[in-house]
């Protein structure tokens, strides 16, 4: 026999076009959860964003395809009742649910549905009254605000998070009146550039404005989040974009830009540091903090986070969002993607959110309401040298200034430029500096007296620029080794011979790959130090030789 009634009779030939690509989008996304042997309350809720259903809904769902043979026509949903008035009750029996929900269910003593029910029978009995069906007393659970429920019934704890995301925050109107900023594993593993073998997860730090939804920058990273992270994601967020574009090789439109007045951030080690406090004190920037045992009042930046993530998850090499779902799919062996080439495809799929509706805009687009809000208020200031900017930015150290310049762990700094200053070193104190971790070839000391950064490279010009990592692995070398005492000429040799060991290693570690990766960050400049400048002309007596002006020679990073 080629056909079967029963197969008729669920509907794989009897059912409307509708519904069958409904139940076909529902075996996509429910087939998926019943293969996980626990659906998490988070994978519910991502499904019922999807389907566009309630969380309960998807485990009924996922019930009925474990329950059937996993075919789509188990998940066809139900015909309509007839319109509103199909499955309206009469208005004294609207009213008893109501006042039995509102007295009954909605209490601390959490009361199930078949009790309700049954309190609902009882007073519609006393009545005269025919009692509702619990399919529809269950539809009307279904309609209360599920804030305001769980609040009742378990407590505002356990309602936090199900409340939105700015709690109890003002509301914001501006484009970069409050940003919100955090960091987050990219769930993909990237490749390195030589040999195209893996190395492991980069970092993202991502920014989000919260009037536009727009995502005015963020930084991919091997390096473990840090106040450079920050750094250097606000860098990103205030320059303006096309250039950063056309240097990565990127056709798109990118206009959000600019310096934010207010930063909201968690309250990880990072965000309170000396150098962003700093650093947004210099320029204006408040900064906010969620808080403690408060998550929720940063849930519009891990929504973007969450985005940006399933986003990912279409890449050759993605990890997934945990084990279980990843199954075993190698992750490593799928991996194609450099962290440049990784770079490119994270800022077009921005550009292209940028164009999407937005529901937390009522279905308008982050981009178009960017554009309606500048035109009004008018666009925010930006920075025009990205590098002045970020050097306020970066870590800080105090050292005191000697004869010779700075020495900062165990490596020697100088400049002519500091020769006005160490006339006079006794009355200063310590100076603050600055370095970037990526490439600690230079310093920038800041002027005691006019605040201007002074920038200051290594007092030997032949030395090669390293990195904080490398300097602090080779130290850590030396002590193993049994050096109580770390000259500069041990550590510059020991950070040799480590480049030496990870470039025959590279092939065949993933660790060395990646050091190899990280050393790439090293602007390309400073790899190869310049020549040592001719001496500078002499000074008439009595005269200050002169201070070049700061950033004169900073690069664009």
């Amino acid at each position: 026999m080629v056909g079967d009634s029963s197969v008729a009779d669920r509907g794989v030939l009897t059912a409307e076009e509708a519904r069958w690509q409904v139940a076909v989008r529902r075996a996509e996304v429910v087939g998926a959860l019943a293969r996980l042997d626990r659906v998490s309350v988070a994978a519910a809720d991502e499904a019922a964003v999807e389907l566009g259903v309630t969380q309960r809904q998807v485990y009924a769902l996922v019930k009925r395809w474990r329950a059937g043979e996993g075919v789509v026509s188990d998940l066809l949903p139900g015909r309509s009742s007839g319109g509103r008035g199909g499955e309206r009750l009469p208005d004294e029996v609207e009213e008893i649910v109501r006042t039995v929900l509102r007295a009954r269910y909605l209490t601390r003593q959490r009361r199930s549905v078949a009790v309700i029910c049954r309190e609902i029978d009882r007073e519609c009995k006393v009545r005269g009254l025919r009692p509702p069906s619990r399919s529809a007393v269950q539809r009307r659970i279904g309609r209360l605000d599920p804030v305001k429920t769980v609040a009742a019934r378990e407590g505002q704890g356990a309602a936090r998070a199900r409340r939105p995301a700015g709690g109890v925050a003002p509301p914001v109107e501006g484009v970069l009146e409050r940003v919100q900023i955090d960091h987050t594993p990219a769930d993909v593993i990237v490749v390195d550039e030589h040999h195209r073998l893996p190395i492991g997860r980069p970092y993202v730090t991502a920014a989000i404005d919260e009037a536009t939804k727009c995502v005015p920058g963020f930084v991919l990273t091997l390096e473990a989040p840090s106040a450079t992270s920050v750094g250097l994601c606000l860098a990103h967020m205030a320059i303006d974009k096309r250039a950063w574009l056309e240097r990565i090789g990127v056709q798109a439109v990118w206009p959000m830009s600019g310096k934010p007045a207010r930063l909201y951030t968690d309250n990880a080690t990072e965000f309170k540091s000396e150098a962003l406090r700093r650093g947004c004190d210099q320029h204006g920037i408040t900064v906010g903090y969620r808080p403690p045992g408060a998550p929720h009042y940063g849930g519009v930046v891990e929504r973007l986070v969450g985005t940006m993530m399933r986003m990912v998850h279409e890449l050759p090499g993605t990890t997934f969002s945990d084990t279980r779902e990843r199954g075993d799919y190698d992750s490593d062996a799928k991996a194609v993607r450099t962290l440049a080439e990784l770079q490119r495809w994270m800022a077009l799929s921005v550009a292209c959110y940028h164009g999407e509706p937005h529901d937390g805009l009522g279905g308008r687009t982050p981009g178009g309401l960017w554009a309606e809000k500048v035109a009004a208020q008018g666009a925010p200031p930006t920075v025009t040298n990205e590098a002045a900017f970020l050097v306020d930015f970066l870590p800080v150290e105090r050292r005191s200034l000697r004869r010779t310049g700075f020495v900062l762990d165990h490596v020697q700094y100088y400049s002519d430029v500091l020769k006005p200053l160490i006339a006079r070193r006794e009355q200063l104190g310590k100076v603050v500096l600055r370095r970037d971790p990526r490439d600690i070839s230079r310093i920038w000391a800041l002027h005691p007296e006019t605040g201007e950064y002074l920038e200051v490279p290594y007092r030997t010009w032949s030395r090669p620029a390293i990195s904080l990592w490398e300097q602090r692995a080779a130290v850590a070398r030396l002590r193993e080794s049994g050096r109580a005492e770390i000259d500069e000429n041990a550590l510059f040799a020991m950070v040799e011979q480590m480049r030496h060991i990870t470039a025959e290693a590279t092939a065949t570690s993933r660790r060395a790959r990646r050091n190899t990766e990280r050393r790439r960050a090293i602007p390309a400049r400073s790899r190869a130090m310049p020549p040592a400048p001719p001496p500078p002309p002499a000074v008439a007596e009595g005269a200050e030789p002169r201070v070049v002006a700061p950033f004169e020679v900073i690069e664009q990073w």
